[in-house]
C-alpha cells in the first residue's frame, strides 16, 4: 500500500494504492485506467489540456469497469488488448475544503487498474480527447507525465512484474 497527496486543481486529495485481486464496490468505482504495453514499450497518450498520461476514464452506466477500460484505451489510443486487473487507488476527499455532498465523486472513490497487453493497434485518429500516442520504455515515463507521482510507480512496478506476463 502507498499513499501520497496530490493536487487537482485547488484540491487537495488522498490517494492510496492497494494491490488487490478484488474489486472495489461497482458504485463507488469512479473511473479505470490501463498501463499497456506492446513489445514491451508502454503506451502514453497526450490528453488534451492534461498532457502525457495513460489512457483511462469514467464508468459509463451500464458498463463495468473490464469494458469500461477497453472502451477508454480504444477511445483515447486507438488500440485492443487482453487486460489484467491489478488493484485500485483510494481516492479520499476527506482533507478537500472544496468537496460537498453534491459533488459528482463520492467522498471515498476508487479507480480501478488494470495491466493492458495489445493485441491490435488500428490507425490512430484523435477523435476523442487525446491528441496524439507514443510507445516509450516504462522507464522514461517521469520524463514524460507532469503529475507522475509514487502511487504511479507502484503501479507500473506491479503492471510490470512477471506474474503478469
Amino acid at each position: 500500500m502507498t499513499t501520497t497527496y496530490v493536487n487537482w486543481g485547488k484540491s487537495r486529495i488522498k490517494l492510496t494504492w492497494t494491490s488487490s485481486y478484488i474489486l472495489p464496490q461497482p458504485e463507488l468505482i469512479t473511473s479505470v485506467h490501463a498501463f499497456c504495453f506492446h513489445q514491451e514499450k508502454l503506451l502514453l497518450v497526450d490528453i488534451k489540456n492534461r498532457g502525457w498520461n495513460f489512457p483511462g476514464g469514467h464508468i459509463e452506466q451500464n458498463e463495468s469497469p473490464l469494458e469500461c477500460v477497453k472502451r477508454e484505451v480504444m477511445e483515447e489510443a486507438c488500440v485492443e488488448g487482453d487486460c489484467t486487473y491489478l488493484g485500485y487507488v483510494e481516492v479520499n476527499h476527506s482533507e478537500n475544503q472544496a468537496w460537498n455532498s453534491d459533488s459528482p465523486y463520492p467522498l471515498i472513490g476508487y479507480q480501478a487498474m488494470y495491466r493492458m497487453d495489445i493485441t491490435r493497434i488500428l490507425p490512430f485518429d484523435a477523435i476523442f480527447e487525446s491528441a496524439q500516442r507514443i510507445f516509450i520504455q516504462p522507464f522514461e515515463v517521469p520524463l514524460h507525465c507532469e503529475d507522475w507521482h509514487e502511487v504511479y510507480t507502484d503501479i507500473l512496478s506491479r503492471a510490470l512484474s512477471h506474474e503478469f506476463k
